[in-house]
Parts: structure tokens; C-alpha cells; sequence
């Protein structure tokens, strides 16, 4: 049995109008690996404005604490240490999953630390935890056309061509979290950067 556990932070916003969100991929990443390891999302006394679902990878394998911010994505740093300091993760076992302007669309990116790239999820993160060094999965949402304005285009849906491929993505997103958490970060990346 895994003593490990790894703290999964999925970004978004909360309410239904956001849900379909480019910026909320983070949530639906968050929502199917609830689904894969047969939990239910729920609040925590130590973060009462994040939702939080317990499960492992497989049986024996590590531990993930999924969490879903209930704060808008400005503010998602602070349940998410408060949920790190509960469970003694250290922040090479937190995995924020979110959308990245800089990757096209259908391209997913694995990183340890690095800048936040206006992200304000991610620099609200870095601020809470005291670090940058945590893990990022960055699913490629590209850039926005023309002159769309970028905080625009992140607060909007996807198009209906993209929502035809989207399930797919989500899933192999899903894999790369349980990937990171099974065999490290650069078997994760030699595996789905190659692909």
C-alpha cells in the first residue's frame, strides 16, 4: 500500500454559468478522476470554501486529494494551503491542473514550477504556498482569435468544434494526473509529451 498522497488541485470558477468555461477544464479534470476512484466531492473543515473528494489511484496505489477551489480562481491559493498543511503535502506532491493559453488547443504540457504566465490561479497558488515548485499539468486552450481580449476568451466556452474533441482531452488529462502520481513527473512527461 502507497503511503503517498498527492494533493490535485483542479482550477476554475464556481457557479453553473462558468462551467463550460475554457478556464474550468481544471474542474472537469478534477471531476472524472472523482468518478475514476469512486469518490464524491464534499466540503473540509480545514478549507470550508473547497470542495475536496478522497481516492486511490488503484488499490494500493498512491492517494489523491482532489480539490475544487470554491473561490473564484483569483483567490483558489488559499484553501489549497490550507489543505496542504492538513494532509503534510509538500508542494513536489501538489499537482494544479489548469488551462494554458500558451499550448494550443489538444496539446498537454507537464511542468514543475516555472512562471504563472498571468494565470491568476496559479499566482494566487504560488503566493499561498510559499513556492512555485509544484507540479502544473497546462491543458492547451491556444490563443484567442483575432483581437479577443485573453480574460475574454478564458470566461468563454468552448466552441462546438473543440466540445467534440473535449472528452478525450479531459480524459488523457485525467491519466497524466494518476501518470505523475504513479511513476514521477518524467515518466509523465516522456510518455505524454511524446505523444
Amino acid at each position: 500500500m502507497s503511503d503517498e498522497t498527492f494533493l490535485v488541485v483542479g482550477l476554475g470558477n464556481p457557479g453553473k454559468q462558468y462551467a463550460g468555461n475554457r478556464h474550468n477544464v481544471g474542474f472537469q479534470v478534477a471531476d472524472l478522476l472523482a468518478e475514476r476512484v469512486g469518490a464524491k466531492f464534499g466540503r473540509h473543515a480545514r478549507a470550508p470554501k473547497a470542495e475536496v473528494a478522497e481516492g486511490r489511484v488503484r488499490p494500493g496505489g498512491p492517494k489523491l486529494v482532489l480539490v475544487k477551489p470554491l473561490t473564484f480562481m483569483n483567490l483558489s491559493g488559499p484553501p489549497v494551503a490550507a489543505l496542504a498543511g492538513f494532509y503534510k503535502i509538500p508542494p513536489e506532491r501538489i499537482i494544479a491542473v489548469h488551462d494554458e493559453l500558451d499550448v494550443p488547443f489538444t496539446s498537454l504540457r507537464i511542468k514543475i514550477g516555472g512562471g504563472e504566465g498571468g494565470h491568476n490561479g496559479l499566482r494566487s497558488m504560488s503566493q499561498s504556498l510559499g513556492t512555485k515548485d509544484y507540479v502544473r499539468v497546462r491543458f492547451g486552450i491556444g490563443r484567442p482569435p483575432g483581437r479577443q481580449d485573453a480574460a475574454d476568451f478564458v470566461l468563454s466556452d468552448f466552441s462546438s468544434v473543440e466540445r467534440k474533441e473535449l472528452p478525450y482531452f479531459v480524459d488523457r488529462t485525467a491519466d497524466i494526473v494518476e501518470a505523475v502520481a504513479d511513476n514521477g513527473v518524467e515518466w509523465a512527461q516522456n510518455t505524454y509529451h511524446a505523444a
